[in-house]
């Protein structure tokens, strides 16, 4: 990829891991553009408040391809046209997380899941992704009481499938994933990420550390 170009780097994580917070941080110290999964145009916002709040079930491949959906026009509306125009785009969850979830956490077949995402994607990428790994436990504990939506709502086993999904599948691309531990204080957290991203991708920050 030629130097100029701009970048897609995501954020994984499960609830509470503090993903959206470092998102928000990285995008403001690259000047980038700061988007979320599901959602980031009114097509996508749509579908995320159906996944979110519908209170009755949603069967899991039909979770999956609402969730590719939003992916798709997301790629076109937002994200490509910003990497296109040489912009760096901080994203709250992609590929990453379908994967962790509607697979891991779902059930659903894995080769299935990375095929559908590849088709929805027309195989882009993120050059990175920072999943910020933290025990379920914690990630319930840092939400407190605050209400849950239908996703957060699952129980604790689904949550642990889901993190050792993304464990599992940044080990399985230790090159285009890293780890980061999310039970740090944030501001330790923003610096490990920033020294990552410009050793990675060899980006200049405008904070150095």
């Amino acid at each position: 990829m030629a130097a100029g170009a701009g970048r897609l780097i995501a954020f994984e994580g499960g609830e509470g891991s503090g993903k959206s917070t470092q998102a928000k941080a990285l995008a403001e110290t690259l000047g980038a553009e700061l988007t979320r999964e599901p959602g980031g145009t009114p097509l996508g916002e749509r579908l995320r408040r159906l996944l979110l709040d519908e209170p009755s079930a949603i069967d899991p491949r039909a979770e999956l391809m609402m969730m590719l959906a939003a992916r798709a026009q997301h790629l076109a509306e937002v994200i490509e046209p910003a990497l296109a125009a040489g912009r760096h785009v901080v994203v709250d969850r992609f590929a990453g997380s379908t994967l962790a979830y509607q697979g891991y956490g779902r059930g659903l077949p894995l080769a299935e899941v990375k095929s559908a995402c590849l088709l929805a994607s027309g195989g882009r990428q993120a050059d990175l992704n920072v999943l910020l790994d933290l025990p379920v436990s914690a990630g319930s504990l840092r939400r407190g009481l605050k209400e849950r939506d239908r996703i957060e709502a699952a129980g604790p086993e689904f949550h642990d499938r889901v993190r050792q999904g993304f464990l599992a599948e940044a080990e399985a691309d230790p090159v285009h994933w890293c780890v980061l531990d999310g039970s740090l204080p944030a501001d330790e957290v923003a610096a490990a990420v920033r020294r990552v991203v410009a050793a990675r991708l060899g980006l200049s920050l405008a904070r150095g550390d």
